[in-house]
């Protein structure tokens, strides 16, 4: 059975999140702090905790998901993963840091490098990458099937997905995305994404906007077209 601490940093309240399943080693998702009092924030719990972090997952890498990860990356000397197709979403968060009026994040952390159907595992977890471009080219989903939840990052939302009208983003491949892979996942999967609070996938099926092929009830008339 994992554990999990939600923070809600920077501007635009993203969730970092530290999981753990033995508490002398933790992953931490999409380190959003921004400022000096996020990351104490950040560091003061997993001391109180006696948690040790033993590996950065990045979902994306928009600013906002990826201001702490020098800071922690230099501070406890653990690895980064990210997927490569995100790498010029990285070098443009300098400059979209930057028309926002925010301090750019330190972009120059050395990261491994993960792709579609691989196993990282790490604290115990054996997450599955799924590749979910759309939001951005490097998107990827991090799915532990034991333990029947996902990290999806700025893909899936509860209630919505992803905005694709930034850099780099591309809507058709991001509705298939959710729609192809992350809408086939377990029903009772749980979702924990980047912003705001976890769903499933089963309510999301039967409840999402964007998704109307699942939750639209099936016809029991034969259509007259």
């Amino acid at each position: 059975m994992f554990e999990i601490k939600q923070f809600s940093f920077n501007i635009f309240g993203e969730n970092t999140i530290v999981a753990w399943k033995d508490r002398t080693a933790a992953v931490i998702v999409d380190p959003g702090c921004y400022d000096e009092s996020e990351r104490a924030a950040l560091t003061d719990f997993l001391s109180s905790e006696g948690i040790t972090p033993a590996a950065i997952i990045l979902t994306h890498a928009h600013p906002d998901h990826i201001f702490g990860v020098s800071f922690l990356q230099e501070k406890y000397n653990i690895p980064v993963y990210m997927h490569p197709d995100d790498v010029p979403v990285l070098d443009y968060s300098e400059k979209l840091s930057s028309k926002l009026g925010l301090t750019p994040p330190d972009i120059s952390f050395p990261f491994e490098p993960v792709k579609e159907g691989e196993t990282v595992g790490i604290c115990g977890f054996n997450f599955e990458i799924i590749h979910t471009p759309g939001h951005t080219p490097g998107g990827v989903c991090y799915y532990d099937r034991t333990e029947g939840m996902i990290f999806t990052g700025d893909t899936l939302f509860a209630g919505t997905i992803g905005r694709s009208d930034l850099m780099m983003g591309d809507y058709d491949k991001l509705i298939v995305s959710v729609m192809d892979k992350l809408m086939l996942l377990d029903a009772a999967v749980e979702v924990y994404p980047g912003h705001g609070g976890k769903t499933t996938i089963g309510y999301e099926r039967m409840n999402n906007p964007f998704l109307e092929p699942f939750n639209e009830p099936e016809s029991t008339e034969s259509d007259p077209r």
